[in-house]
């Protein structure tokens, strides 16, 4: 699949620069080739007037280039000073030298840290700032931060701000990646968004430009493929319910809060938000993949709060996740054995699967959700993203479920691929289902939702008619302003 089609990041110095765009939109393949982990296909790379071609991130790194990701590249057991020069320390210096060098360098840009305290010892805060020295220590011109203040508290959060600005009044030009556009606002000058892999939008001030706008940006219009908006119906009864539920994220921070929520049969919720507000964590609490530390999940006025990934299936959960190859499907298994995996009890005689009903049945799903194959019995990897979505479906619905809870189902699929899913999910809310469907496409969601429910920050901020509520209302809910 292609990741980046033609982006283009232009970034003066002296600035902060947002990085912008939902997942899967190509933020991380750009920065990555600009850290010399990646080599493009096509294209240049200009740093500081030279045009580069990174064959390492070590010639990133000797070109200015420093990177800082999401999950800190440090050695616990060693200090501040020995993380910060690790791999790029003179031999002549002695430890005493380098912790004072270090010392300089972290009040000169304001942040406080001990060079003698070993990293285990440190909050996330704190851990960030080693690695932004790890990169002011090898010179770096361009520095890249990938969602700077997923980790850190509203404070750290502050500091950090004031940090990036000091640098970028220094003549360093910073690339800051973030969902929280409230923060890019307060921090940055400028900002680049992609979308689908290309550059949707730039914006020379972000001053001139609202959060709606920014949300709005980010999220799109991606061009039709879209159904026929479905008939209004009659809801049936309550199918599942979610009381009072919050979570915490990878991170042990809150990613839900207090989550309210009730699909009926025959009802598809749309779950609007920019990404990272905690609609995967939703979609995980419901599907049991997550624990919550509080409130009560139900499909059919059953409590399932506690109950399996697998015994919520078969009380009539399903679940098409937003990763098809990492969580829904076994790449190196064969088309049989994932189209089987949900219903092998069903395929098999004592203790034994009968090849012949794994088969018969993996030939049925294939032939009613227009799965194009190659052999049955090869790894289902070296199938399309449609066609992986397509038997990823078929699988989830063969048993006829209560609920389906869809994340990104459409993600990446070329427009007939679009429309086959859509129908699908359409077909579903006909039969009974209740669809709850989470998507970064606020067209798909206003096209297929009975309603949508706006999430910023974990809770949910608003509930709206998608036929008649206008983008800008959506927007301004997005960017946590909701209108009262």
């Amino acid at each position: 699949m292609i990741a980046c089609a033609g982006a283009d990041l232009r970034v003066r110095p002296g600035t902060i620069h947002a990085l912008l765009g939902e997942n899967g939109a190509g933020k991380t393949t750009m920065v990555n080739v600009l850290a010399g982990v990646y080599r493009p296909d096509a294209g240049e790379v200009w740093v500081n007037g030279q045009r580069r071609q990174f064959y390492s991130p070590a010639d990133a790194i000797a070109a200015g280039v420093g990177m800082v990701y999401q999950e800190f590249r440090l050695v616990p057991t060693l200090t501040v000073a020995e993380n910060v020069v690790l791999g790029a320390a003179p031999r002549v210096l002695r430890s005493s030298e380098i912790e004072e060098r270090v010392a300089e360098l972290s009040a000169e840009y304001g942040m406080a840290a001990d060079p003698t305290r070993p990293v285990w010892q440190l909050s996330m805060g704190e851990r960030q700032r080693v690695e932004i020295l790890k990169s002011l220590w090898r010179n770096a011109s361009v520095l890249v931060m990938d969602e700077p203040t997923a980790v850190l508290t509203p404070g750290e959060a502050a500091e950090l701000g004031a940090t990036l600005r000091s640098m970028a009044e220094g003549g360093r030009s910073v690339i800051y990646i973030s969902h929280k556009l409230d923060q890019v606002v307060a921090f940055c000058d400028e900002a680049t968004v992609l979308r689908q892999g290309k550059t949707a939008a730039t914006v020379d001030n972000l001053q001139d430009v609202d959060l709606t706008a920014l949300a709005e940006m980010m999220v799109g219009t991606s061009g039709g493929g879209y159904v026929d908006r479905p008939p209004p119906r009659d809801r049936g009864p309550e199918v599942l319910s979610l009381q009072n539920v919050s979570a915490l994220n990878d991170r042990g921070l809150p990613a839900l809060t207090d989550i309210n929520m009730t699909i009926h049969s025959g009802e598809i919720v749309g779950i609007v938000g920019v990404s990272g507000n905690g609609q995967k964590e939703l979609a995980e609490v419901i599907t049991g993949l997550r624990r919550p530390t509080e409130g009560r999940v139900t499909v059919k006025e059953q409590d399932i709060t506690g109950a399996s990934p697998g015994d919520r299936y078969r009380l009539g959960l399903a679940y098409v996740p937003e990763d098809r190859l990492g969580v829904g499907l076994a790449p190196k298994m064969s088309v049989v054995d994932n189209a089987v995996v949900r219903s092998y009890k069903s395929q098999r005689r004592g203790l034994m699967l009968v090849v012949d009903r794994c088969v018969k049945f993996c030939q049925t799903l294939v032939e009613q959700f227009g799965v194009r194959v190659g052999r049955l019995g090869d790894p289902i990897a070296g199938l399309s993203g449609g066609n992986l979505q397509r038997l990823l479906l078929g699988r989830e619905l063969a048993e006829q479920p209560a609920v389906l809870v869809a994340a990104q189902p459409t993600r990446g699929l070329d427009v007939q691929g679009v429309a086959a899913i859509q129908s699908h999910l359409v077909e579903q809310r006909a039969n009974g289902v209740g669809v709850l469907l989470i998507s970064e496409d606020l067209d798909e969601l206003q096209a297929l939702s009975d309603v949508l429910l706006v999430m910023y920050e974990g809770r949910v901020v608003g509930e709206y008619p998608p036929d008649v509520t206008p983008r800008s209302i959506l927007g301004s809910a997005m960017a946590g302003n909701p209108p009262t």
